[in-house]
């Protein structure tokens, strides 16, 4: 405190100095240092410039002064719009050149410096300030729609929303303060706002959803404190009203007449009860009951548009009762008084009418089940029975649907009897299917059936025991092996064992609980004995009536260590014994054998079928042949047809005739076939020849001959005749050559050879 008071004394002691001397000492003194150090003595007012005020000539807004007393001094100004927007004389007075916006830039921050006459700073850069002042020249803006909603039947001052508008004036000043109100546009009925705060909210406790169900409001901003003089803007305001459950269901008509087929499916739909409630779908909350005893008949349930579905619960029969009359009622629980509480209808009475359908049979139960005795012939399993019923009270006729079914029904009582004996081991269980027809040719229905086959005493039973063997050094009572036993039946079988013939070397030792071992009766034993050893083991089940069984059990001997382990046994002999898998296998075996074999000997036929077709087809080696001696017969002849040489004339003179073109049938081809055989005459073997090489030498298709053998030739005068079967074989042939026409002109030659018959182009001796 004490160092601020002498600082402040110090200050004015220098005024008062400053005072003392003049203008002309600071003038005369401006350069010296010590001025640096004086204070500044800048005197400023408040700067204000009006908003948008026009300046076609700079105005001017102040002065900038100082307490020093100098005459002669010069200003100069920097900072925001120094020397452009703002300008200053040699007195000091600040100007405007040019019109300013306050929503633009409203405060400009400048600095002034103070010079003498000889130009020497007087006063530092001293801050100062122009305020733009706010003129009322922007109009309030609702910058986004505004929608809300209420609740009906809320209660009065229920706030809905805030409604807000901005101004760009100044908001310290009256012209961007801003007052809110609904006009007469609007819906004023209803809701009022804060003028201030622009918050919506309810001036009524009734508003009504079913009566309104929205409203629209207009609010006006106005600016200037909501002065007539200020500026305004408007916006809508959508307010929807929320729905209450405040109304009762209602049934639509006091009375609701209903028809249903007697045969219409339980828990579907009979018919809908609309209902009447004005509250939205999910504000209804429908309550329905049914009175009296016709609430187990039908039931109401509440669908998903909120209306009463009817629905059956039980099987109708028009043959019983053939109609229905019931009231049902509806109700609501709500939290405020109902606004058709005196209107709603929520009771209605309903008829239902049941119609007669023609239904088909119907079975006493649902399902049947009898028990058979196995291996038994039984006539009477029990009854299935079924009736009509509807008021005809048609006949019914029984049916089985599976034909394999071993058991049948007499198709007018309904009883039901075996067509063979049951087998329980093959089929405990048979099921199926019996149908009930209305005659004739009338409506049908089917119920299932089960036949449980009971067990009898009928199995033998059977060993179950692994593979035995004993050792050379097993002493008496040595167990062996344990012996058990299974049985087909299925009733529970108290087994016992004993051996079916005496054994000198083995005893049976049985414990009562259906199990027993095989002793040692008496050794010793020898892998070098050939003796096999074996026992016939009986077995009873003790049933009634009892089975029982003998089964040969084969024993091994064997070498066993200390802890009789089998070390090596004897083979024993080779059971005979086929079972029926590897007999099939046997049989099949053969079967596929005995198909290879047919397919293998009809493959060789077909080859040899083929060898044959291709040896008359094929190229063909002629040899002629003949005999002076009758020989060694047919054998030394076969493969050899001579016949031709015995058709030669005696005279050569076998040629072609002269208009015979090369197409027309060759020599052989028509001496092939004779009708007869031709007389023989003297040097037909040479003219054969000739013809041949005149043949080979002019037609191209021609085969040529491999050999041309010339014996002499005796003749058919011969007594003897041929001992060649060739000529039998040629022309007893049953092949046909015919085909050969079919080849082309290759197998032209073949095809004149063998198979043309043209007794026209030859001239016969």
């Amino acid at each position: 405190m004490m160092a601020r008071i002498q600082l402040w004394l110090l200050a004015l002691a220098l005024i008062v100095e400053a005072e003392r001397r003049g203008p002309d000492a600071i003038v005369k003194k401006e350069s010296h240092p010590v001025l640096l150090r004086q204070k500044r003595e800048w005197i400023w007012n408040s700067l204000y410039v009006e908003e948008e005020k026009p300046a076609p000539i700079a105005y001017k807004i102040g002065q900038l002064k100082s307490s020093q007393p100098v005459e002669v001094k010069r200003f100069k100004i920097e900072g925001e719009g120094a020397n452009t927007i703002f300008t200053v004389d040699q007195k000091g007075d600040l100007f405007v050149t040019r019109a300013l916006d306050r929503e633009e830039k409203n405060l400009y921050h400048l600095t002034a410096r103070m010079y003498d006459g000889n130009n020497k700073l007087i006063e530092d850069s001293g801050h100062f300030v122009v305020q733009v002042t706010d003129l009322n020249d922007n109009s309030p803006v609702f910058s986004r729609p505004f929608n809300g909603s209420i609740m009906e039947r809320s209660p009065i001052g229920t706030k809905v929303l805030a409604v807000q508008a901005t101004d760009a004036d100044d908001p310290t000043t009256a012209n961007g303060e801003l007052r809110y109100s609904l006009t007469s546009d609007g819906d004023m009925s209803a809701f009022e706002i804060d003028s201030i705060t622009g918050m919506i909210s309810c001036r009524i406790n009734s508003l009504d959803r079913e009566s309104q169900s929205q409203y629209v409001v207009v609010v006006r901003a106005r600016d200037m404190r909501g002065m007539a003089s200020g500026s305004t803007a408007t916006t809508s305001v959508s307010i929807k009203i929320n729905d209450l459950n405040d109304n009762m269901a209602s049934f639509t008509k006091k009375t609701f007449e209903l028809e249903v087929p007697e045969d219409h499916k339980l828990n579907e739909l009979v018919e809908t009860l609309q209902l009447e409630d004005r509250d939205t779908d999910q504000n209804k909350e429908p309550i329905f009951s049914i009175q009296g005893d016709s609430s187990r008949m039908f039931s109401l349930e509440l669908s998903q548009d909120k209306n009463g579905n009817l629905m059956l619960r039980k099987p109708l029969d028009f043959e019983k009762t053939s109609s229905y009359t019931f009231t049902v009622q509806v109700r609501e629980n709500l939290r405020f008084p109902a606004d058709n509480v005196n209107s709603a209808v929520t009771s209605a009475q309903v008829t239902v009418r049941v119609l007669d359908v023609d239904e088909p049979p119907v079975f006493s139960q649902d399902i049947y089940t009898f028990t058979v005795m196995e291996e038994l012939n039984v006539n009477n399993i029990g009854t299935v029975s079924a009736r009509d019923p509807d008021r005809a009270a048609k006949s019914i006729r029984y049916s089985i649907m599976d034909k394999d079914c071993p058991i049948t029904i007499n198709p007018l009582t309904g009883q039901l009897s075996t067509s063979r004996r049951l087998d329980r081991e093959l089929e405990a269980t048979h099921m199926f299917q019996v149908k009930a027809q209305e005659e004739p040719s009338g409506l049908e229905s089917f119920v299932k059936v089960n036949i449980i086959v009971q067990d009898m005493n009928d199995n033998k039973p059977e060993l179950s025991v692994d593979e035995m063997f004993v050792c050379e050094n097993d002493d008496t009572n040595t167990v062996i092996g344990t012996l058990r036993a299974t049985d087909k039946d299925d009733r529970p079988a108290s087994f016992s064992f004993s051996l079916d013939s005496e054994s000198a070397n083995f005893s049976i030792r049985d414990f009562g609980n259906n199990s027993a071992v095989l002793l040692v009766k008496q050794g010793p034993f020898s892998l070098d004995d050939p003796k096999e050893y074996s026992v016939d083991v009986r077995i009873s089940d003790g049933g009634q009536p009892i089975q029982t069984s003998v089964t040969k059990m084969a024993i091994k001997s064997c070498r066993c260590d200390a802890r009789r382990a089998a070390l090596q046994c004897k083979v024993g002999a080779p059971r005979m014994g086929v079972s029926v898998h590897a007999l099939v296998a046997i049989l099949l075996c053969i079967l596929t054998i005995l198909v290879i074999v047919i397919l293998f000997a009809m493959r060789k036929r077909y080859q040899k079928d083929s060898l044959s077709s291709m040896k008359n087809s094929g190229e063909i080696h002629e040899q002629l042949v003949t005999y002076d001696e009758e020989g060694g017969g047919e054998m030394d002849t076969n493969g050899y047809d001579v016949s031709i040489l015995s058709s030669a004339c005696n005279d050569g003179s076998l040629l072609r005739h002269q208009n015979q073109n090369q197409h027309h049938p060759s020599l052989y081809a028509l001496v092939q076939k004779p009708s007869q055989q031709p007389a023989a005459c003297k040097g037909d073997m040479a003219a054969m020849i000739e013809v041949k090489k005149d043949e080979a030498d002019h037609d191209r298709d021609g085969f040529p001959y491999d050999t041309l053998h010339i014996y002499g030739y005796e003749g058919p005068e011969s007594l003897a005749g041929s001992l060649s079967s060739l000529d039998s074989s040629s022309t007893g042939s049953n092949l046909d050559y015919d085909f050969l026409s079919d080849w082309g002109p290759r197998f032209r030659s073949l095809a004149e050879l063998y198979g043309v018959d043209g007794p026209d182009y030859y001239h016969q001796y």
